[in-house]
């Protein structure tokens, strides 16, 4: 309006006529900028805190503090002020043809399938740091976190020990090929438990898809953000995130509830009889384990 009055040489009452403007749209001053003040405050509080959630995670965690707020009006102010997260863009390939893999074998309960895989990383001298993950692929729960130097058969098979007697063995656990998954003693342990064993294709990883879906949010949220100093610092740290991811951050493929919400409200799984398949696998199981190989 300024600059038509500046041209025209004429008055703001003259202008306005001629653009077809109320007067009034010359004086109105908007209070949103003050109204969505306490909001950001919220909204940058979670960002800090979790930088790499995205809005419709941040909206339901705002809920929950009480804001009566709306995805569309979050996303509006995520956006303004550069809180948006860009996502990597992938290739996608072809799924596997292994039956093993996650998207043609699977979990239809709790407890039906577990998974099962290692993440690197190092400490602050350059040591090698090996995270063990086993995950729940109905209930996504974390259900074990531990850290070491390394890790031998023998110490995966205590903390499956560990874990069979505190929630129950599983009907399945998937893995990769890994030495430390193909040993003959967590073999033999996990057909003396009567657990099927789903090994994917050499150089498939993303046959087993939900652990790596969560060894990237481990990445993303705990090691790309903290330096470990040790070994029970990180052991610290990590069994920190497990509560902390299953106990209060929303998961999108739960409907935004946390895996130990979701958990609660599944049905006992029970001793659900085998499937056709399912037993047709863990007889090859048993015959590799009698066979030796």
């Amino acid at each position: 309006m300024q600059h038509v009055q500046g041209i025209l040489n004429v008055s703001e009452r003259r202008a306005c006529e001629a653009l077809g403007q109320p007067r009034s749209t010359q004086r109105y001053t908007t209070n949103r900028v003050e109204l969505d003040k306490p909001l950001v405050a919220a909204m940058l509080k979670w960002a800090v805190r979790h930088p790499r959630y995205g809005y419709r995670r941040v909206t339901v965690l705002l809920r929950r503090e009480g804001w009566r707020v709306n995805k569309k009006r979050v996303h509006r102010l995520w956006k303004a002020h550069g809180l948006k997260v860009p996502k990597k863009q992938h290739k996608k390939r072809r799924l596997g043809l292994e039956e093993n893999g996650c998207q043609h074998y699977k979990a239809l309960h709790k407890d039906h399938v577990w998974t099962y895989d290692f993440k690197q990383d190092q400490t602050e001298d350059g040591r090698m740091l090996r995270f063990l993950a086993v995950v729940d692929e109905y209930t996504r729960e974390c259900l074990a976190l531990e850290v070491d130097r390394s890790f031998k058969a023998t110490e995966v098979v205590e903390t499956l020990k560990w874990l069979f007697s505190v929630r129950g063995a599983p009907g399945h656990i998937r893995s990769d090929n890994g030495s430390e998954f193909i040993a003959r003693v967590v073999k033999v342990f996990l057909a003396a438990s009567q657990v099927g064993t789903l090994y994917i294709e050499p150089g498939s990883p993303w046959q087993n898809g939900y652990s790596e879906s969560f060894n990237s949010r481990l990445e993303d949220e705990l090691l790309g953000r903290e330096i470990f100093t040790s070994v029970a610092q990180a052991q610290t740290l990590a069994t920190r995130y497990m509560q902390q991811y299953n106990h209060r951050r929303p998961h999108s493929s739960l409907g935004y509830q946390t895996p130990a919400a979701f958990a609660a409200a599944c049905a006992p799984s029970g001793s659900a009889a085998l499937r056709p398949s399912e037993h047709t696998q863990a007889k090859q199981n048993v015959t590799l384990i009698s066979s030796g190989t």
